[in-house]
């Protein structure tokens, strides 16, 4: 590793360059909320410490949403993805609210900052095959999500007792209910993926995960 490389993945480097780049815009403004809880670290103080630490995380933060889309570039290419059309680009869409609070902030900005990290992720949908039974199992469950719009106009109690003509019938939400479910699986099955990918970084310092315990900074934060 050397001085110019802020993480090295199987011996490819990614420069530190990708990372600053990255910090220089107004991409983490950009992100929404996916990085609030590191803009408010040390918001409350002026202490020269506390801003040098925020800014630590900061670069930490970044660092993992740009190491997670040259992971997923290279998991594409071993997939025989067509590679993105577009390159990695330095402002954030906006990340949901929702969306930082099921994936944590780092993969909701990666999803966001990266076409390699959401082709991964559409492919991985495609990957996901979820049994019949199971997605009746859903829909017996959660009745209260499938009343119809005259039962909510009544205001129907879902947990008490219903006419079934209150609910939707089965056949009429069961392609919804399944791609609910695919999308579901496919978000751990790129968890999974990312937890193993990591495994293969080295982190230069200071650019290590932002949660890392070996680090004095480190928040136990996503």
């Amino acid at each position: 590793m050397t001085e110019d490389y802020a993480a090295c993945i199987r011996g490819k480097p990614v420069p530190k360059q990708h990372v600053e780049a990255f910090l220089s815009t107004d991409a983490l403004r950009g992100a929404g909320r996916a990085d609030m809880r590191l803009r408010r670290v040390g918001a409350t103080s002026h202490d020269a410490a506390a801003q040098a630490r925020r800014h630590r995380q900061q670069r930490r933060w970044a660092t993992q949403v740009v190491v997670t889309d040259e992971l997923a570039r290279q998991a594409c290419a071993e997939r025989g993805l067509p590679p993105p059309d577009d390159v990695l680009p330095m402002r954030l869409l906006t990340v949901p609210e929702t969306d930082v609070a099921d994936l944590g902030s780092i993969i909701a900005a990666a999803l966001a900052h990266s076409p390699a990290a959401r082709a991964l992720l559409a492919d991985l949908e495609r990957d996901q095959h979820i049994p019949e039974t199971e997605v009746r199992d859903y829909y017996e469950r959660n009745t209260d999500r499938f009343l119809t719009p005259e039962a909510l106009r009544r205001g129907v109690d879902p947990f008490d007792t219903v006419e079934p003509s209150d609910i939707h019938p089965y056949e009429h939400v069961r392609d919804g209910i399944a791609q609910q479910l695919r999308h579901a699986a496919a978000r751990r099955a790129f968890f999974d993926w990312l937890d193993q990918a990591r495994a293969d970084v080295v982190y230069a310092e200071g650019h290590e995960h932002p949660g890392d315990p070996s680090q004095p900074d480190h928040e136990h934060r996503h």
